[in-house]
């Protein structure tokens, strides 16, 4: 399914002077200073309307927009919107680049896909619907610029996919972009997955840590009976070495105690 785009007229006047002041009076006085480029690369300072401008925006953005600009004093030209810069702040329009072409010669653009209907995997099967492309290059003449390309999902399950392959496009337009490269899919949720690992780990780090404590409790007492054992023989040798010494010194002593002379 595609839309066409309307081919849209504005007016505009040549540009005199460049650089950021003579842009800023522009604007104060209403007018939008913009440039158009041709197939040669040369470029023509321009300015239009930027009320007018905003208008005919309004109700097309993220469009491939086709306009035929009436510069006035010299020939209409008919151009593609290329790039528009705008005011982060309030949006206002700053500035526009054209590109001048021809509607006997291809030229490349890319087109925004658009999803419609409900899946039924999303509604009766609790999937989720992932939308993973949303535009995809194209070859065609100007006069064949289509709005959008619109695929239906409504018929999705739960592990569908649709595909490049799967937009229906005019023979007109060729897709650059690979085939096999997935456009939307309905799969099942994520998050429930996720954490059931996450919860499995923390209750794995607290069983684990009883465990732990245990094993090393077990561990101590099976070395302790040995550094026990010879802890006791180590004391028990050093006593022996301690009592011999006092042993010695108290027999010097009882022998070198004179007995009384019972003659005196």
């Amino acid at each position: 399914m595609t839309q066409q785009i309307d081919s849209l007229k504005l007016a505009a006047q040549k540009r005199e002077g460049a650089g950021s002041r003579p842009s800023q009076r522009l604007r104060k006085n209403g007018w939008l200073p913009c440039v158009v480029y041709d197939s040669t690369g040369k470029s023509l300072a321009i300015q239009i309307q930027r009320h007018a401008f905003e208008v005919l925006l309004r109700n097309r953005q993220g469009q491939n927009l086709i306009l035929d600009i009436d510069i006035e004093g010299d020939k209409t030209r008919k151009v593609l919107l290329k790039d528009i810069q705008q005011n982060r702040i309030d949006d206002q329009l700053l500035h526009a680049d054209f590109l001048e072409i021809s509607m006997t010669r291809k030229l490349r653009i890319s087109l925004p896909i658009r999803l419609v209907g409900d899946p039924v995997g999303v509604t009766q099967q609790g999937g989720v619907m992932e939308h993973l492309l949303r535009s995809v290059e194209v070859e065609c003449l100007p006069g064949d610029i289509i709005k959008e390309f619109v695929m239906d999902v409504a018929g999705l399950s739960i592990g569908d996919t649709l595909s490049v392959r799967d937009i229906k496009a005019d023979p007109k337009i060729t897709i650059l972009t690979m085939p096999d490269i997935a456009v939307v899919s309905v799969q099942m949720p994520h998050f429930e997955e996720e954490a059931k690992p996450a919860e499995e780990a923390v209750e794995g780090a607290v069983e684990g840590a009883p465990a732990a404590e245990g094993a090393e409790a077990a561990a101590a007492p099976a070395a302790e009976p040995g550094k026990e054992k010879e802890s006791k023989e180590k004391a028990k040798d050093g006593k022996g070495k301690e009592s011999a010494p006092a042993e010695k010194g108290k027999e010097p002593k009882e022998k070198g105690k004179e007995p009384k002379d019972k003659t005196k």
